[in-house]
């Protein structure tokens, strides 16, 4: 199940921006964080995939959604410019970038070489 974040539980869950500037993950799993918008069609092809990979890899990952419009100041703060924009937070390592609707072999791909994380 997807997780829709404001940015207290964005500050709470993964990265608190405003106290580190080092990047500093502070979840207990692998996430994907999805920045959407409600309006963009690309976003909404790519919801049900990233349901489904919630559903496959279950407690192994988090994947969370914020919404662009809603969290403007927290998508500035990744410097945000085009959506969906996905980052991709390994348990340790710095997180990565992907921009665009990525297909689900991709977002698998991204999911076992960046997140270090199997079905």
């Amino acid at each position: 199940m997807t997780e829709n974040l404001t940015k207290a539980a964005f500050l709470e869950k993964v990265f608190n921006f405003e106290e580190n500037k080092e990047w500093t993950f502070k979840g207990n799993v692998p996430a994907i964080i999805d920045f959407y918008a409600d309006w963009c069609g690309p976003c909404k092809m790519i919801a049900p995939i990233l349901e489904q990979l919630s559903e496959e890899y279950g407690e192994k990952i988090n994947i969370y959604k914020v919404d662009t419009e809603a969290e403007q100041e927290l998508s500035a703060a990744f410097g945000i410019r085009s959506i969906p924009s996905m980052l991709f937070c390994p348990k340790e390592g710095d997180p990565q970038m992907a921009n665009g609707a990525l297909p689900k072999p991709e977002l698998e791909r991204i999911i076992a070489d960046v997140l270090n994380v199997t079905k």
